[in-house]
C-alpha cells in the first residue's frame, strides 16, 4: 500500500446502505460461537452482506461482507471460536453473497504445515469438520474473491481460540480489522478498527490498579501493526501465526512498550496497571490513529475529548484506588524544553526544532530534531514544554513510567476532571517525569502527527544510572525518522538524509553502545555494524529501554529490524580499523551509512 494513499481527508464512502440489509454488531469478543453436543462444536456460519458502522452507531456506514452466526447478526469481527484443547469442531459456511466465490481458511487443526481453505460458491453451503489441535491463538477469515490490490476486505476475519485444559478464560480478546477503497482516483477510504469499532468509539478498558490483563490480540489484517502501550511495559508470552502459536519459555519473555504484529499473526500478552489513569494501547502507524487517514469521517481533526486520534486505539482507564497518593518527589531537577519554528530546510514544508536546558541556563538554539535529552535514574525531573509553534503541540514521553497527566496525549491524559491540555502557542506544560530504570527512550509529538513528525519533533531520551555522565565519544545515538512528508519517505538519522555523512573516530579497546531509535510516522529499518560488508560481532542490551533476558544477550553477528516506536541497544568492542553502521530498508537498500573509525 502505497503510504501517502492512506495520508489523505476522506469523505463518505459510496451509495446509501440497502435498508433491507442487516445491521453489523461489533464483536467483543467475549462470548464464543456454536453449540455443544458432547465433545463437539457445532458451529452454523453464514457470510452475507450488512450495513457496517465502524465509527459512531450514528455515524458514516459502509456496505460490507460479514460473518455471522445463522439467524444471529453479522459482526465484526467474525464470531469467536473458543474451545477446550481436544475439541472437534464441525463448521457449515453458508455463501449468502449473490457474485462472490468465499475462500475460507483457518478452520483446519493447528499446528498445519500448510495454510489449507474451503471454496464455497454463491448459494452454496461449505462443510468441514476438524479437531481444535494445539492450545493458542489463531485467525480464521475469508476472502470474497476482490483482486485488486488498492482494495481491502479484511473485515472478514476472527479468532480461534484452543485453551489448554484448566487454563482461565477470562482474558480478553482483540481483533483488528480493515476495510478500505478508493474514493476516486486520488483518496482513499479505511475502517481500521479493534473488535469492530474506530477511536474514539472502541470500547473502554477499566482495570484496578494492580489487576494483571491478559490479552490475546489477532492482527485480521493485511498491515504490519506495531503495538504501543503507554506508561508500562508488558510481558510478551507467545507469538502465533495462521498455522501455529509459539509459547515462549520464561527465560526468552520480553518486557516491551512496542511489539509488532505481522499480518495474520497473534500474540498473547500480560501486563499490570500500577499507576492510576487514562493510558493507551494503539498501533505506533501514524496513517492507523490520524483523523482522515483512520476514519470513515471527513473533515480536519476535532480538537478536543481525544478526538485528535483515530483507528487502531484502545482506551484504557485506571480508577484512582481509594487514598491513592503519588510518590512523593523532592528537589526535582527542573529542565526547559522549548519547541519552535525554524527556517525551512531542503523542500522540507516545515521544520520544528527542539532546544533543551537545565532551567537556569540560557537555552541553546534550537535543532532538528531534537537534541537528546539525557537524564539520570530515580532523580524527579520536571521538563516545562514551552510552544513556540503558531499551533497547538504536546509531548509524549514515550516508553517512560511516569504519571498519567504527564503521559502527552492531550485531552486524554490524566483523569476526569484534570486532562492534560493542548499546549497552546505560546503556552507551557509542566510534566514530571521520575524514570526508574535506565536506557533508551523517545520524546515525541502527540498532536499534528504527521505534520509534526516529519518536521523534526522528536528526540532520544537516554536515562544513566546515578552518577554516571553521557560520554559521546562511547556513547552514540542513531534517531531513525522522517525528513518531510515527501512520498516515498525521505529516511533521515540524526537529522541527516546524507548517506554517507563524515566519520566518527571511535578508540580501541574500549565498548562502545549504541543506541538505536525509530520514530518516523511509519517504516521498519535494519540497523548493523560492518566492516569490509562483513556484520561484526555485538552483543544486544535493551529493547525499549528494557535490558534483555541473559538469553538473548550472547554476542552474535550484529543486525535488528527496529519497527516503528522501537528503541534497541547494543555494544561493540571494536578492534582499530573502518568500521560502518547501516540503516537499511526491509529490502536490503541502504539509507545511511556512517562510517566509524576505530584507532
Amino acid at each position: 500500500m502505497n503510504l501517502r494513499i492512506l495520508a489523505v481527508w476522506m469523505v463518505l464512502i459510496g451509495p446509501s446502505p440497502q435498508r433491507s440489509l442487516p445491521f453489523v454488531q461489533p464483536n467483543d469478543n467475549r462470548t464464543p460461537a456454536g453449540t455443544w453436543r458432547g465433545d463437539t462444536l457445532h458451529l452454523a456460519l453464514v457470510v452475507q452482506m450488512a450495513v457496517w458502522h465502524p465509527e459512531a452507531d450514528a455515524g458514516p456506514a459502509i456496505t460490507v461482507a460479514a460473518f455471522g452466526e445463522e439467524g444471529g447478526a453479522p459482526q465484526i469481527p467474525a464470531p469467536l471460536i473458543r474451545v477446550p484443547a481436544g475439541t472437534v469442531i464441525d463448521a457449515t459456511i453458508r455463501n449468502a453473497l449473490t457474485d462472490s466465490t468465499l475462500i475460507i481458511r483457518g478452520l483446519y487443526t493447528h499446528p498445519a504445515t500448510a495454510i489449507d481453505s474451503i471454496v464455497v460458491s454463491p448459494g452454496a453451503t461449505g462443510h468441514v469438520v476438524f479437531a481444535a489441535g494445539a492450545p493458542g491463538t489463531y485467525l480464521y477469515d475469508a476472502d470474497a474473491g476482490v483482486q485488486d490490490t488498492l482494495v481491502e476486505r479484511e473485515q472478514l476475519g476472527g479468532a480461534l481460540v484452543v485453551d489448554s485444559a484448566g487454563a482461565r478464560t477470562d482474558d480478553r480478546i482483540f481483533v483488528m480489522n480493515i476495510w478500505g477503497d478508493m474514493v476516486d482516483s486520488s483518496r482513499y477510504g479505511n475502517a481500521l478498527t479493534i473488535n469492530g469499532k474506530s477511536w474514539p468509539y472502541t470500547e473502554r478498558i477499566t482495570l484496578a490498579v494492580g489487576d494483571t490483563a491478559r490479552w490475546r490480540w489477532v492482527n485480521a489484517t493485511g498491515r504490519n501493526h506495531p503495538m504501543h502501550l503507554h506508561g508500562f511495559y508488558f510481558l510478551v508470552q507467545r507469538h502465533g501465526t495462521p498455522l501455529a502459536d509459539t509459547a515462549f519459555i520464561p527465560a526468552r519473555q520480553r518486557l516491551v512498550v512496542t511489539e509488532e504484529l505481522r499480518p495474520g499473526a497473534t500474540m498473547t500478552i500480560a501486563w499490570s496497571p500500577t499507576r492510576p489513569g487514562n493510558w493507551l494501547f494503539h498501533c505506533h502507524i501514524a496513517f492507523h490513529v490520524l483523523p482522515g487517514d483512520a476514519e470513515l469521517s471527513a473533515g480536519p481533526s476535532i480538537m478536543h475529548d481525544g478526538q485528535h486520534m483515530a483507528g487502531l486505539i484502545l482506551g484504557i482507564v485506571v480508577p484512582s484506588p481509594p487514598k491513592w497518593r503519588a510518590p512523593a518527589r523532592s528537589r526535582p531537577r527542573r529542565v526547559t524544553l522549548a519547541i519552535s519554528e525554524l527556517p525551512r530546510h531542503r523542500d522540507s514544508l516545515r521544520t520544528i526544532g527542539v532546544a533543551i536546558a537545565d532551567h537556569d541556563a540560557a537555552l541553546p538554539p534550537a535543532r532538528s530534531p531534537g537534541p537528546v535529552l539525557v537524564v539520570t535514574r530515580e532523580q524527579p525531573t520536571d521538563v516545562t514544554v514551552i510552544n513556540h509553534l503558531a499551533q497547538t503541540s504536546a509531548i509524549h514521553w514515550h516508553g517512560i513510567e511516569l504519571e498519567s497527566y504527564s503521559d502527552g496525549v492531550a485531552g486524554w491524559s490524566g483523569a476526569p476532571g484534570r486532562l492534560a491540555p493542548f499546549i497552546a502557542p505560546g503556552d507551557s506544560f509542566v510534566a514530571h517525569l521520575t524514570l526508574p530504570r535506565a536506557g533508551t527512550f523517545i520524546y515525541h509529538t502527540h498532536l499534528n502527527d504527521f505534520s509534526q513528525l516529519t518536521a523534526g519533533l522528536y528526540g532520544a531520551i537516554v536515562v544513566l544510572e546515578p552518577g554516571q555522565r553521557f560520554h559521546p565519544a562511547t556513547d552514540h545515538v542513531f534517531v531513525v525518522g522522517w525528513d518531510g512528508p515527501a512520498d516515498p519517505p525521505r529516511i533521515a538519522v540524526n537529522g541527516d538524509i546524507d548517506s554517507t555523512p563524515g566519520s566518527l573516530e571511535l578508540s580501541a579497546g574500549v565498548t562502545h553502545r549504541l543506541r538505536f531509535v525509530n520514530i518516523g510516522p511509519a517504516q521498519l529499518v535494519r540497523v548493523s555494524v560492518l566492516r569490509d560488508s562483513t556484520p561484526v560481532m555485538w552483543r544486544p542490551l535493551a529493547k525499549d529501554g528494557m535490558n534483555l533476558p541473559p538469553a538473548q544477550t550472547t554476542p552474535r553477528a550484529s543486525g535488528m529490524l527496529v519497527r516503528v516506536g522501537e528503541t534497541f541497544d547494543a555494544a561493540i568492542s571494536p578492534e582499530p580499523g573502518t568500521y560502518v553502521v547501516t540503516v537499511a530498508l526491509p529490502t536490503g537498500r541502504p539509507v545511511y551509512h556512517r562510517v566509524l573509525r576505530v584507532r
